[in-house]
């Protein structure tokens, strides 16, 4: 994820810089539940023409960050627990195919740069860095995805923006850091015996126990 400059975009992809700028804003609570968003106002703060503003506004209403209604503009979603919380079993269900399919294809330059992601992880940990954390993580999982050369798994899996709907779960729970990086480990000593029963298994089985520690502590007031 783009880190945010205030003020200072590039000339280049100026709908993907607006898209992150908002989108940060709104994990880091600038942009509260229910808040406008003014389109004038993103345009005269960044000089830039009303075009990318709204376009990167579309594509984060159709993410489900933000809604858009007649006579009361663009407006910051409030998503509850159990609509964050429905990521995850289509998540374990998609890294359970990509673990089998990539189990026998893994190279050993990918079993490093896994290996690689999770110290990253720990020394994001170490510093109490979610942001630095979760962007390892989501990378993790990003190059099993991409090791298993399934093209359409890989959009389906990009298109439940992985990183940024488990920050905002992040956000609502106490969590450690250290732990959920070790969580890893024994993905990349599945891959490493390249045995796709037991790589699908510990996928499928990291998913659904992190999808259960994270929701788990995080109770919808919605729903009560």
């Amino acid at each position: 994820m783009v880190r945010e400059n205030e003020g200072a975009l590039t000339r280049g992809g100026l709908r993907e810089q607006v898209r992150e700028l908002v989108l940060r804003r709104i994990l880091d609570g600038v942009y509260g539940p229910g808040e406008r968003i003014v389109e004038h106002r993103l345009t005269k703060e960044l000089g830039i023409s009303q075009a990318p503003v709204r376009e990167a506004l579309r594509e984060l209403e159709a993410m489900r960050f933000v809604e858009s209604q007649p006579n009361r503009g663009v407006r910051v979603r409030a998503m509850t627990a159990h609509e964050l919380g429905e990521m995850y079993p289509v998540r374990a269900a998609l890294e359970e195919v990509a673990g089998r399919t990539a189990a026998p294809l893994i190279t050993e330059e990918t079993l490093g740069l896994l290996d690689a992601e999770i110290g990253e992880m720990r020394d994001a940990a170490s510093r109490a860095d979610v942001h630095s954390q979760l962007h390892h993580d989501a990378r993790f999982h990003e190059l099993i995805i991409e090791a298993s050369g399934n093209s359409l798994l890989f959009d389906l899996w990009r298109s439940l923006h992985v990183e940024t709907r488990t920050l905002i779960t992040f956000s609502r729970v106490d969590h450690d850091l250290l732990a959920i990086a070790d969580l890893h480990l024994p993905i990349v000593r599945a891959l490493r015996h390249r045995d796709p029963e037991l790589v699908g298994k510990e996928m499928r089985d990291h998913i659904e126990h992190f999808g259960a520690l994270v929701m788990g502590a995080s109770p919808d007031e919605h729903e009560h």
